[in-house]
């Protein structure tokens, strides 16, 4: 007799979907399984014999061969050790219903507990996609699936219970998918009290506020530059809680992303990523790799703030290794096994000191010659310096600064949701959604400007032998601006704040 039960392979970020089938016949006894397994799967066998016997379940001296179909695509993990053994249990007809019908995944323990996987997010996604109605899945992994529609979701704790809910008939089933959905209700996890962040605690430092806005408003990439304590990481914290709200579809689309790296605390994902690596971490740590691939920080961070601290002490080749993926909104790593793609739509937020004593250009206070402060600013590439579209000085703040600002996060959130709206509106049927991700084919398109501004441009062109990619991002930024004032057009002031944002001769 061959069962036949339903469950996925991931490759990166993309979920194919696999059949595992089991014949059970007469002759030699055996435990076989084919299908290109890596030693994880190959691992399951002793798993799954295990767990089925201290389940109280016998398997008859049998000859066992296990495929998971289709051959040519490499299976990883051990989200396959469910549907394995209840693909077993059916061709021994210890369940008698059919269970072609599920979507199955998770790991077993040798006494028979089901264990909690990664990954369980992106396998209920594909399962709706191919109009499977139910899912049965750890019960650790309930919570970050039971809000999705067009699929009934059921969670189980060992292999028996496993067992008991395959053999019920049709209304025992809804039942038990109303009972556990009510259960939920009742132990739902209390939202954790997050450290909070606002504007309005941030003494002075008013140009990095209106930088941190536009930045917010525009997804323009910024770089703040600035002696020690001045504030940069406190302001870079904070730029998330002035983002706008994610759409359940982002909120799905990072969810998935967090539920591959195991990054899931029970539930969909609900505020926009801030990822902040360490100046220490590799290429890979930052940009995702591996034999298995797997996503780095900056594909963790997609749809929120990418921080990265002390940027000059990262390693020169994590820093390049950013320049594509800051370009292209993605990540693209080909190995043997194929090509995997990442999304990794940013807002990059830097932040370094001027110097390695952190006062320059402040000669009363830096101690450092020119000499040290030229080889300190050259671990910053003019390509990527390129990439920000602000630059921020920070100065120490004075004390007459010292008091409560009235920039608070939710009045700037306000003005960065109607920015974003203009923003959604002009673009509605182009490739961009935001002033940020314009490039030199349609930036003069999308920042007109009229005569007045046109001439005031050419001055400032000719002035600062501005090259275009300057040239794009002063406009880029103008237009931004203007539409956190609501105005269509872009006006001089706009331009004249906009040059402000431009990185420092001397940095270059």
């Amino acid at each position: 007799m061959v069962s036949k039960v339903n469950c996925c392979a991931i490759t990166g970020t993309e979920v194919l979907p696999i059949c595992v089938e089991t014949d059970v016949c007469s002759g030699l006894p055996s435990f076989d399984m084919v299908g290109l397994l890596s030693s994880e799967i190959k691992e399951s066998r002793e798993r799954v014999r295990t767990a089925i016997k201290n389940s109280g379940f016998m398997i008859p001296p049998r000859r066992i061969t296990i495929n998971l179909a289709p051959a040519d695509i490499r299976k990883s993990g051990t989200y396959f050790d469910l549907p394995i053994s209840a693909s077993i249990l059916k061709a021994l007809d210890i369940v008698k219903q059919d269970v072609s019908k599920f979507m199955i995944a998770g790991e077993l323990s040798l006494n028979g507990d089901v264990i909690k996987v990664n990954g369980i997010l992106p396998m209920v996604l594909m399962a709706v996609s191919r109009k499977i109605k139910v899912c049965i899945i750890p019960e650790e992994n309930y919570g970050e699936c039971v809000a999705i529609e067009g699929i009934e979701i059921i969670g189980v704790k060992n292999l028996a219970e496993l067992v008991y809910v395959l053999d019920m008939n049709p209304d025992e089933l809804s039942e038990e998918i109303l009972r556990q959905k009510a259960n939920f209700e009742e132990k739902k996890i209390q939202e954790e009290i997050e450290e909070s962040y606002d504007f309005a605690d941030i003494c002075g430092q008013e140009q990095g506020k209106i930088g941190a806005m536009i930045a917010a408003a525009g997804r323009h990439n910024m770089l703040m530059v600035g002696p020690p304590g001045a504030g940069k990481t406190v302001i870079a914290r904070t730029i998330p809680t002035i983002l706008p709200d994610m759409t359940f579809e982002e909120r799905i689309q990072i969810s998935k992303i967090h539920s591959i790296a195991g990054k899931l605390d029970g539930r969909l994902v609900d505020k926009r990523p801030f990822c902040s690596p360490h100046h220490t971490t590799t290429v890979t740590g930052m940009t995702g790799g591996g034999m298995k691939p797997k996503v780095g920080q900056v594909t963790l961070a997609h749809g929120g703030v990418l921080y990265l601290d002390e940027f000059p002490e990262f390693s020169r080749n994590v820093i390049e290794a950013l320049r594509q993926p800051l370009e292209d909104k993605k990540i693209v790593l080909s190995r043997n096994s194929g090509s995997y793609e990442f999304p990794a739509d940013v807002i990059l937020i830097a932040s370094m000191n001027p110097c390695k004593c952190g006062y320059y250009p402040d000669r009363n206070r830096c101690s450092c010659t020119q000499r040290e402060v030229n080889k300190y600013l050259s671990k910053i590439s003019g390509p990527i310096l390129d990439r920000f579209d602000l630059c921020v000085y920070l100065n120490r703040v004075e004390y007459k600064d010292i008091k409560k600002s009235e920039k608070t996060s939710e009045k700037m959130k306000e003005r960065v949701i109607a920015a974003a709206q203009i923003q959604r509106e002009r673009y509605k049927n182009e490739t961009v959604s935001y002033n940020g991700q314009l490039d030199g084919r349609n930036i003069k398109e999308f920042c007109k400007l009229n005569k007045p501004e046109e001439e005031l441009m050419e001055q400032i062109f000719n002035k600062f032998k501005l090259s275009m990619r300057a040239y794009g991002k002063v406009l880029k930024v103008a237009r931004t601006i203007a539409d956190l004032d609501e105005r269509k057009n872009v006006s001089k002031g706009d331009i004249s704040k906009a040059l402000t944002f431009r990185t420092p001769a001397w940095m270059k």
